[in-house]
């Protein structure tokens, strides 16, 4: 007890080891208790078991480095450790990543960082059940650059009141319309650069609006297309105090405005005279629609009542047609329902 595993380095006055590009495959089991930053990066281990850190041995473990490894699971209680405040899982190609991880309680963590670990869509959905369940209500700093993230789940970040700093950086983010970043009332810094954002709707721009701490939002390097659509965002930002470096974001289409800044943009060229609505339009295509008929049939009746006499005379006609036609059949029906005329008509015809 209070020794220092065979392949790690540690310093028991500064109490951190590390076990560093050390061909580790798994956990060392004899890992000191007087440790509070723990280094296990660089390693071909792959799966992090329940109880791969004991709590009871491990009491003030506080940080916990396990990036650059080739990890693929997390399992349920794997990560259950009372003093953890601070842990790094970047750079592991994660496909499994336990809701309850950190246990059946809440934890203390603070600050995670999954930089490029969370390429599989399952392990996306996952961390966002263990973020919604308010397992990490503690959490401060979410490190999520690197993912290549099209979309986010809805309600991901509904559960942490206590976030401070959120980054969405280098991902490819085509939208936040189904974001919601209500509640984070303590957000301060939103990265949201080198993603694929085209716009920002209206929903979003006033929950910025609505978040008192947030302070510096980071918009640089998107596709912002530059269209009638992106009138709300030009607004906000000749208003807003939020964004840093927003003199520097541009246009990247159409061709015809490539390159124009977004502060520098007024309606005259984005020619937003008659807005584009589909379903006013829509609205009012079936209004008029209901105008035409309704017209059509005012003056079909009032046809119909003008030339009244000759209809009526036109009715008569058809009537008398009618009955002749069918005085005939009768006729036609007496004489072939009565043998005699039948005998009678033949002799005539004889």
């Amino acid at each position: 007890p209070g020794g220092c595993p065979a392949l790690c380095e540690c310093s028991e006055p500064a109490r951190t080891v590390k076990c560093v590009n050390r061909n580790l495959t798994a956990v060392p089991p004899d890992l000191p208790p007087y440790v509070r930053s723990l280094f296990i990066t660089g390693n071909p281990l792959t799966d992090l078991p329940a109880g791969a850190f004991s709590a009871q041995r491990l009491p003030d473990l506080a940080s916990l480095n396990l990036s650059g490894n080739h990890l693929r699971t997390v399992e349920a209680g794997s990560l259950a450790l009372p003093a953890l405040r601070q842990l790094d899982l970047s750079g592991n190609a994660l496909v499994s990543f336990s809701p309850q991880a950190f246990g059946e309680g809440g934890s203390p963590l603070e600050e995670l960082a999954l930089r490029g670990a969370l390429r599989d869509h399952g392990v996306l959905l996952s961390l966002s059940a263990l973020l919604q369940s308010g397992a990490l209500r503690n959490l401060s700093r979410l490190e999520l650059a690197d993912n290549g993230l099209l979309l986010l789940p809805a309600g991901m970040f509904t559960a942490l009141p206590a976030l401070r700093q959120l980054d969405l950086s280098n991902n490819s983010l085509v939208g936040l319309r189904n974001v919601s970043f209500q509640g984070l009332g303590q957000l301060q810094s939103l990265n949201l650069s080198d993603n694929s954002l085209a716009v920002l709707w209206n929903s979003t721009l006033a929950q910025f609006r609505s978040l008192p701490a947030l302070r510096h939002i980071v918009l640089r390097h998107n596709t912002w297309v530059c269209d009638c659509a992106i009138e709300d965002l030009v607004a906000w930002l000749k208003e807003s105090d939020q964004v840093e470096g927003k003199e520097a974001l541009t246009c990247a289409s159409p061709d015809k405005m490539l390159g124009k800044a977004l502060l520098k943009i007024n309606g005259s060229d984005l020619n937003c005279s008659v807005p584009i609505d589909l379903p006013s339009q829509l609205q009012t295509s079936y209004v008029f629609l209901g105008i035409v008929l309704a017209l059509i049939g005012a003056i079909f009746l009032l046809v119909l009542y003008l030339n009244r006499k000759g209809i009526k005379k036109w009715m008569h006609n058809i009537r008398d047609a009618c009955r002749d036609h069918m005085e005939g059949y009768h006729y036609r029906y007496e004489i072939n329902a009565d043998p005699r005329l039948t005998n009678l008509s033949s002799n005539s015809d004889v």
